[in-house]
């Protein structure tokens, strides 16, 4: 009943603020903008060919051809009843058709394949959150409109609260290069720190509160925000004491030989429900079962770092580094099956050839994972996403990504990709895998 109940409020709240939108856009005299709005739709079609491998799990990427897709789209609707605070509301619809049921990979090939995909349009509230800015002078700061954000001035001293449901990479890990899979790099280990235990529901969503503060070519963010009720699940656990995620990150703007560039480092502390490698393994060896986290689940802990460094060359060329690790004991409990990752690459304009709109982005990532968690592979185990029935000859997960993302319309960009995938899921009896892959985003 209180769900219903729910459920029939925010559909009222939406109505009521859709009408507003209309009826205040009409009015373009109005100096303060109290209403934005945008919509963003992406198609990702992916193809693998037929590949190499010893032998199959029931986790293996399927050595046979396979053909997959996701489709995206989201409304992004923002209300700023006075200067300084803001709502947002975004609705969006997904479905999808990722390669092998989304196994096989530690970095996974499609950034916009959700753990909760279906071949079937299902709709549901991405972002419902409200963020209220505190500004302390020191000069200011032109900000552009953009998703979720109204353009204007901001103070470049100043605390951000935010609060509500959105995605932890809305706020952290925000790499210019290598950040977005509807706009640049697709692989998950090239789009964020392959071995952050990202706080997110299987569609890629969080609940939670983030303090930002801003102080000239400085910000400090902290964060605590949930993670769901079970391993890689779709509901998020409500009790912010039981399962959840505190993640922190310092970052530090820089000029380097006249180029800007900047400076980031995350730590992240996870509380959930988890299985852990060394147990699953003595619990089957004592039972005579093949090793499963999911008979050894208890409330511990996962910690981790991460690094990331971009860095402006000229005025169209680019290049980014990120290292990240956990401490490798635990099941990957709402993201990538990684332990630790490191991706670098370039991004570059086409000023050079009179197409200042697209882009070339060439990206490189190696992944691994602990020893404790090739021990459980090894003896049969499976994880959520890498699970081949044995891992007699582990190696690094090697992935490599080149994409050319080519501005076609005023609202519309078409991107070739391509990604030559090593070892998957640290399997040295398996692969190479090559992914071809065509994008379609449409922004206004």
């Amino acid at each position: 009943m209180i769900w219903h109940i729910n459920r029939l409020i925010t559909q009222v709240a939406l109505l009521s603020f859709l009408f507003l939108v209309t009826a205040t856009r009409a009015d373009q005299a109005e100096p303060f903008q109290y209403f934005t709005y945008n919509v963003q739709s992406t198609y990702v079609w992916q193809k693998h060919p037929q590949f190499s491998a010893a032998y199959d799990g029931a986790s293996s990427l399927l050595s046979s051809q396979e053909i997959g897709y996701t489709l995206s789209a989201t409304a992004f609707l923002g209300m700023r009843p006075w200067k300084g605070t803001e709502i947002f509301i975004d609705p969006e619809v997904t479905q999808g058709l990722p390669f092998s049921g989304l196994r096989g990979l530690g970095g996974m090939t499609n950034g916009e394949a959700q753990k909760a995909g279906s071949t079937e349009p299902i709709g549901y509230w991405s972002r419902r959150f409200i963020r209220q800015t505190f500004s302390f002078g020191g000069g200011e700061i032109e900000q552009e409109a953009a998703f979720n954000q109204f353009a204007g001035t901001v103070d470049k001293r100043r605390l951000v609260l935010t609060a509500g449901v959105f995605a932890a990479t809305d706020i952290f890990d925000q790499n210019s290069y290598a950040h977005d899979p509807r706009i640049n790099f697709l692989n998950w280990s090239l789009m964020d720190y392959g071995a952050w235990e990202l706080p997110a529901d299987a569609r890629g969503y969080t609940r939670g509160l983030v303090l930002e503060y801003y102080q000239d070519d400085w910000a400090f963010r902290l964060g605590r925000m949930l993670l769901p009720v079970e391993s890689n699940g779709l509901q998020l656990n409500g009790n912010f004491s039981q399962s959840y995620s505190d993640n922190l990150e310092l970052e530090r703007g820089h000029t380097l030989f006249g180029q800007t560039g900047r400076l980031r480092m995350l730590l992240f502390r996870s509380q959930a429900e988890m299985g852990s490698w060394n147990d699953a393994l003595q619990y089957g060896q004592l039972n005579g079962l093949i090793p499963d986290v999911a008979n050894v689940r208890t409330t511990q802990t996962k910690s981790g770092f991460g690094v990331s460094l971009e860095q402006s060359l000229s005025q169209d060329l680019g290049v980014f580094a990120r290292f990240s690790k956990n401490n490798g004991q635990a099941e990957a409990y709402s993201f990538a099956q990684i332990d630790q990752s490191l991706s670098l690459g370039l991004s570059v304009k086409g000023n050079q050839w009179e197409r200042p709109e697209d882009t070339v982005g060439l990206g490189f990532a190696f992944n691994s994972i602990s020893s404790a968690h090739i021990d459980y592979l090894n003896a049969g185990g499976q994880g959520f996403f890498c699970g081949d029935g044995q891992l007699t000859e582990p190696g690094k997960e090697r992935v490599f990504e080149a994409f050319y993302s080519m501005k076609v319309h005023t609202a519309l960009w078409a991107t070739l990709d391509y990604q030559r995938v090593s070892n998957p899921c640290y399997n040295t009896e398996r692969g190479p895998v090559n992914v071809y892959s065509l994008r379609l985003h449409m922004e206004f």
